[in-house]
């Protein structure tokens, strides 16, 4: 996750810096560090913010399930943890789900083909738009 799409999903979330460290369980050091480029942000922070990002999401839009979007046969239903939970929405964040006909087997694999997914998009928009008043927090 790049520092724009970091200080993006704070700003979706309606978050201080200060805040979101406190719902991630960091300092706000390292938000700032996160923010300012100075330190990558780590995957279990990257995952977290993400979910929460889907979870503020799904509050206001209702997507459909993965499945339904990618036309899975009934076998790779039965055999995907998404559709067995019922979170279709949340594929994305759910390891061992069948993206793109397979299981990948990093998060970083898995990211790289959820970024390019619509129903990823449709709940995790990381494309920072041009907000007014951008940076002047």
């Amino acid at each position: 996750m790049h520092k724009e799409e970091f200080s993006h999903v704070r700003r979706l979330l309606g978050k201080t810096q200060k805040q979101i460290a406190q719902i991630l369980g960091t300092s706000l050091k390292a938000i700032q560090s996160f923010e300012q480029g100075w330190r990558s942000v780590p995957v279990h922070i990257e995952r977290q913010a993400l979910f929460l990002m889907a979870l503020k999401s799904f509050q206001t839009k209702r997507t459909r399930p993965c499945w339904v979007v990618k036309r899975c046969s009934e076998k790779i239903r039965l055999e995907c943890p998404a559709w067995e939970l019922q979170a279709g929405h949340l594929c994305w964040f759910i390891n061992g789900t069948f993206c793109g006909g397979k299981v990948q087997k990093s998060w970083q694999r898995k990211m790289e083909m959820c970024r390019q997914c619509t129903v990823f998009a449709s709940v995790c928009s990381l494309t920072p738009e041009r907000e007014l008043g951008e940076g002047h927090e």
